[in-house]
């Protein structure tokens, strides 16, 4: 939710932003913000126990969407997004997975539409989404970006990579790094 974030605050804090770059912001249709959505027991189920990291690299390398993963970025995820348990016996994750399925509940919720803010942004930006917008908490491999959420800024253009999902940044990091590079150049 960092792009959807970054938007928010660009809105308030007008003077803090030169540009925006939104990679894959989480920033449904406006049709979609009716309220929180149904638990997501599939994250909610998330396995959250781990002998090491090595264990949970093992698991997911060969397992969508973790497959499409850069393997030096999927290394760094596994290595990183684990702390060790609290009972002392092996790693569960950082971000444990009630926290993270609340965070896609509440997602649609009506405070979290912020068409009527971005409207506002007059810097340049740039929307890049990946893979065909679905219901992003029914299909990981979606884009919850909306096809039209470049067209509600001002003065912003829409990069579209169909061949990538949500997790472009994981799959494609030099492509990504392209991105930021152009960015930053007046």
């Amino acid at each position: 939710m960092g792009a959807h974030s970054a938007a928010l605050a660009a809105a308030l804090e007008p003077a803090a932003f030169r540009s925006l770059l939104l990679i894959e912001p989480v920033i449904f249709p406006p049709d979609h913000y009716k309220g929180p959505s149904a638990e997501l027991g599939m994250v909610r189920k998330r396995k959250n126990h781990w002998a090491s990291w090595d264990d949970m690299y093992q698991r997911f390398k060969d397992r969508r969407p973790f497959d499409r993963w850069n393997r030096k970025v999927l290394l760094d995820y596994c290595e990183h997004a684990l702390v060790p348990a609290p009972d002392g016996s092996g790693f569960v994750l950082a971000c444990p997975p009630a926290v993270e399925a609340s965070i896609y509940s509440n997602a649609s919720d009506p405070d979290s539409n912020i068409y009527g803010d971005i409207a506002k942004i007059q810097i340049p930006v740039t929307v890049v989404r990946a893979a065909r917008f679905t219901d992003f908490r029914e299909d990981f491999s979606s884009s919850p970006t909306g096809p039209e959420v470049a067209t509600r800024f001002p003065n912003a253009k829409d990069v579209h990579f169909p061949d990538h999902s949500h997790f472009l940044p994981m799959e494609a990091p030099d492509l990504v790094a392209d991105l930021v590079r152009q960015a930053m150049t007046p």
